[in-house]
């Protein structure tokens, strides 16, 4: 059985008629599938399959093929005609128009549908979602007595084995749905218009780009922006990034002095135009002659399931897996490294180990430096919570945390090459060009990749070898404190410069 529309390519529809055409007819201009977005994808199947244990016993009519859904739609249309009391990935096909339910439930006044959603909230996009489902099940004679959202409940802690009516939250929103459901027939029918044109529609890139998610075709749309455009400006936002691009203004050099622009902002555009460095002497002498050695450089590594896996944690809490440590006994002094990675192998809770070491590779004095000082602060605060026996030690490595992003985001140092950022990955490269492809050549090169890789791998859904994972994960994190130990060694010649 042959679609034209399904869910996704409704929603693609409604999102940007441009992608919808561009799905159908150009998917070679797809940008490819990164490691975070598959990541995603397989974290969604594992709560879609743990919320139809809030309904057991029901029938999985899952398509065998993605390819194919003709099977799962006659199956289900004999289970619906045998009134089976629930259902599982329930298929429909009404006028070209595919729609698959998640979970369906017999009840007296009909059929109940339950929507899982890997969130923490319902959002409008869901919204217009099960209302194309909604519409598609009830044009092919199904009634739906209600229609909720199954969604993450970010307050639930696990204790124990995960208890899935606390971890779920079952919304209806069957009252809210019908200024979309209205809407509905019209967007099919524009949307078959779109994909039988011979050009895809004009439409220029906007906040649809990005809202409420990403295009997988933006590298194609976005082709003529250059790399560094009005959209660098340090926190300006995406709307007034816009407003600009619309009038002409694609450089930071090509916008007007009266703009109206923060201290930082009209700094970027200066040294841009100038491709002069600013540095502040005075600041930068205090911050280095304040700090306290032997000085430890620290950087965590955290990842966040929506399903926690540890007693303690809460639905994506982001839980500390991995540090590295370079000390310095004294300024430029080549440092020493420690680190730590948690174990995998074993289905045990690893941080009291890391606790452990983590409090004596700090060792009892001197500052700790990191780079965004309220995340290592907040994941230290984390596991003195969980672990109160630690609190004491853990709240002293807290009372001695330096921030080496300060410099950076107050302007007191600022290149041309930064590009508006601080992020640590802008400024080594910009401060040591030794460093500029560091990042560039390690297999794992930023978090996100450490988090979602390091989830997958515990909780079973990686697929490669963990090995040469492990030795990836162990490289990026030591040249995030090394990279540390660089951007110090430049602060301490500047300032005494």
């Amino acid at each position: 059985m042959k679609h034209q529309l399904s869910k996704s390519t409704f929603m693609r529809g409604v999102k940007c008629e441009k992608s919808l055409y561009l799905n159908k007819h150009k998917k070679e201009l797809r940008d490819e599938l990164t490691i975070q977005q598959q990541a995603i994808f397989s974290q969604g199947s594992k709560v879609g399959e743990l919320a139809q244990g809030l309904f057991p016993g029901g029938i999985d009519l899952s398509p065998a093929s993605f390819y194919d859904f003709g099977p799962s739609i006659e199956a289900t249309s004999e289970a619906i005609k045998n009134q089976a009391p629930i259902i599982y990935e329930a298929a429909f096909l009404f006028d070209g128009v595919l729609a698959a339910m998640d979970i369906l439930v017999k009840t007296e006044a009909g059929y109940s549908a339950y929507e899982v959603k890997s969130s923490t909230e319902v959002k409008e996009v869901y919204l217009q979602d099960v209302a194309l489902q909604a519409y598609v099940i009830e044009s092919c004679g199904v009634k739906l007595a209600d229609i909720s959202i199954v969604y993450i409940n970010n307050q639930y802690v696990k204790n124990g084995p995960i208890d899935i009516k606390e971890l779920f939250c079952v919304e209806s929103v069957v009252d809210q749905l019908q200024p979309f459901l209205v809407n509905v027939p019209q967007q099919i029918n524009q949307f078959r218009t779109v994909l039988a044109s011979t050009t895809a529609p004009a439409i220029e890139i906007g906040m649809q780009c990005q809202l409420p998610y990403a295009c997988d075709f933006m590298e194609h749309c976005w082709k003529a922006v250059p790399e560094y455009s009005v959209f660098n400006l340090s926190r300006l936002s995406r709307k007034k990034c816009f407003e600009l691009y619309r009038k002409g203004i694609v450089f930071l050099s090509e916008i007007p002095d009266n703009e109206e622009l923060n201290v930082n902002q009209r700094m970027q555009i200066e040294a841009e135009k100038n491709k002069e460095p600013i540095i502040k002497h005075n600041e930068i002498e205090r911050f280095v002659d304040e700090l306290s050695y032997p000085i430890r450089h620290l950087d965590f590594e955290t990842f966040g399931l929506a399903i926690p896996l540890l007693n303690q944690c809460k639905p994506y809490q982001q839980v500390v897996f991995q540090y590295s440590i370079h000390t310095q006994q004294h300024p430029n002094e080549r440092p020493a490294h420690f680190e730590f990675l948690a174990e995998t192998s074993q289905q045990t809770d690893f941080r009291k180990e890391l606790i452990e070491q983590l409090i004596k590779d700090c060792g009892d004095s001197g500052d700790i430096l990191v780079y965004n000082i309220s995340f290592e602060k907040a994941k230290l605060l984390d596991l003195a919570m969980a672990f109160p026996e630690y609190e004491a030690s853990l709240r002293g490595i807290v009372s001695r945390l330096k921030d080496l992003m300060e410099p950076f985001m107050k302007r007191w140092y600022y290149l041309p090459e930064m590009k508006g950022s601080y992020s640590i990955k802008k400024v080594l490269p910009a401060i040591d060009p030794d460093f500029e492809n560091a990042y560039q050549e390690l297999e794992i090169s930023d978090g996100a990749s450490a988090n979602l890789i390091f989830g997958q791998i515990l909780d079973g859904t990686f697929i490669e070898a963990t090995e040469s994972v492990r030795e990836n994960l162990l490289k990026y994190c030591e040249l995030d404190t090394l990279a540390m130990v660089r951007i110090l060694n430049k602060l301490n010649k500047l300032a005494y410069s």
